[in-house]
């Protein structure tokens, strides 16, 4: 699971990182100082704790923004005002935890908005509006930016399914299996059977570009999905 705590007071970061570990020593944790930050990671994230008073872009902004890029975050709303708290459910925020932190209720709090991720993964899928189709994210292979459409690669079909969208749009709504690994390709790492320093090949023999820049990092992420219960391809 993969979770951001994002608070430009060092002490309220400390503290919420670590009572989150402390719950969830094996979630993926990482702590932000300002809502630009968060956003400049480009990360897909399952829960974000978000102060809401913050230097730079505040964070009704920030999750503003996080929630156009991604409309399946959890996101817990850290602050010591209440006045914010409609802002907060126009964004359909989880929670809204006052500062000082009880940590009783955040464990309460934390327990029940990873809950929620798993509720969401179950029902997880990619709707395609203009086409009225919703696909199993289970079953793509690999999504393809073509110009200005995409192609999504399935398991189950040898067509290619083309549509107008962005590769930004549909990493939104993608789960945490699927990792960027060219600014033209997304792949879905149950569907990897093998990559080196370039590439990654498909289940189906296809091989996608993967830059180097970022051969570290898809690394990373490919051995946390192994580790984290997910299966290679073969």
């Amino acid at each position: 699971m993969n979770i951001a705590v994002v608070d430009d007071e060092k002490v309220i970061l400390d503290q919420i990182s670590g009572l989150v570990r402390k719950q969830m020593p094996d979630c993926c944790l990482d702590t932000y100082a300002t809502g630009e930050e968060v956003l400049g990671a480009g990360k897909r994230l399952d829960i974000v704790f978000l102060d809401i008073q913050m230097d730079g872009m505040d964070g009704i902004e920030t999750a503003r923004r996080l929630r156009e890029r991604q409309d399946d975050i959890v996101l817990i709303f850290v602050t010591g005002n209440r006045e914010y708290v409609f802002d907060a459910l126009d964004l359909y925020a989880f929670h809204y935890l006052l500062k000082p932190v009880d940590e009783n209720k955040f464990k309460e709090v934390l327990e029940r908005a990873a809950g929620e991720v798993e509720k969401k993964k179950e029902k997880r899928g990619l709707f395609i509006k203009k086409r009225n189709l919703t696909l199993d994210q289970a079953d793509i292979l690999y999504i393809e930016s073509r110009a200005k459409k995409v192609e999504i690669h399935t398991a189950k079909s040898k067509d290619i399914i083309e549509i107008y969208a962005t590769m930004e749009e549909l990493e939104g709504q993608l789960g945490e299996d699927f990792y960027r690994c060219h600014r033209a390709y997304i792949v879905n790492m149950a569907h990897i059977t093998e990559y080196d320093n370039d590439s990654i090949t498909i289940t189906n023999g296809d091989k996608v570009y993967l830059t180097k820049k970022k051969y570290g990092d898809f690394v990373k992420a490919y051995m946390w999905y192994l580790q984290n219960g997910g299966i290679p391809g073969v």
